[in-house]
């Protein structure tokens, strides 16, 4: 307190300056409209601009909770989208029920023959054996492994993935397996040479198993040739994901594996 009173008698000429400053401005402002109105703006102003820098921090903090809501939200829009009928009419076995987990990547690998993904989502989140995954621009693969708290994914950078798929245009469909080259490109085999093809063209996934629903994005045709026997296709799919940049994916939980696999028409 000793100290307190002594700064102010060591500065009271400049506390008596500010004090007469701020009454002449108070005067000036309460007697003037015009300056009034120019102080209430710059209050504005500069109270606005610290609640926008605070504003700026919170949502920066926040991040990680808006993006799981996000990805929640899309789940639900993904939901609604795999149910409205979008597998083959003529296969009524195959009209299943699909639900989505959001869940993140952590750890990836793209570079080897035999490339693995690691998720953070497993048992605990009754995530089984064959449930795909998949991103909003396309798939990702297979869930082959899973554990109390996370689970391994057959990526379709694995030679020995094999997933159902088709034509878009044509619904002509084949297997997308990997050649263990470029982690761009993958390709589609066992399409009959008949079939009119042309770079450029889509596919998708067919929705001929219990792992995918149909009409999924996977790539689009990049070249095409003729195998050594001459009589079906050998064509290179450019992937619609960057499967070397993958942090968040969706589980594909079909709620009919069971039925499915008691009935023996699950092809995957």
């Amino acid at each position: 307190m000793q100290q307190l009173f002594n700064f102010f008698i060591r500065n009271k000429t400049f506390v008596l300056f500010l004090l007469l400053l701020s009454c002449a401005l108070s005067l000036t402002i309460r007697s003037h409209e015009y300056h009034r109105s120019k102080f209430i703006h710059s209050s504005n102003q500069i109270t606005g601009s610290i609640y926008g820098a605070f504003h700026g921090i919170t949502q920066y903090f926040n991040l990680k909770k808006e993006n799981k809501l996000l990805l929640e939200e899309n789940s639900q829009l993904k939901i609604l989208v795999f149910n409205r009928g979008n597998l083959p009419k003529t296969d009524s076995l195959l009209e299943s029920t699909y639900n989505l987990l959001s869940s993140q990547v952590y750890k990836n690998s793209f570079a080897v023959p035999n490339n693995y993904l690691t998720l953070n989502k497993g048992q605990n989140d009754l995530i089984k054996e064959e449930d795909g995954v998949i991103t909003s621009k396309g798939i990702v693969g297979i869930i082959d492994k899973t554990s109390k708290n996370y689970s391994r994914v057959l990526s379709i950078l694995n030679t020995n993935s094999r997933v159902n798929v088709k034509l878009k245009k044509t619904n002509h469909f084949g297997i997308l397996s990997w050649d263990g080259k470029s982690p761009e490109i993958t390709q589609l085999k066992d399409v009959q040479d008949l079939v009119k093809i042309a770079v450029g063209d889509t596919v998708v996934t067919s929705g001929y198993s219990s792992t995918f629903p149909a009409n999924i994005p996977v790539g689009s045709i990049k070249s095409y040739r003729l195998n050594d026997t001459e009589d079906l296709y050998i064509i290179d799919i450019k992937l619609f994901n960057d499967m070397t940049n993958l942090e968040h994916v969706y589980i594909v939980k079909n709620t009919d594996i069971n039925e499915l696999k008691a009935l023996n028409i699950s092809d995957e």
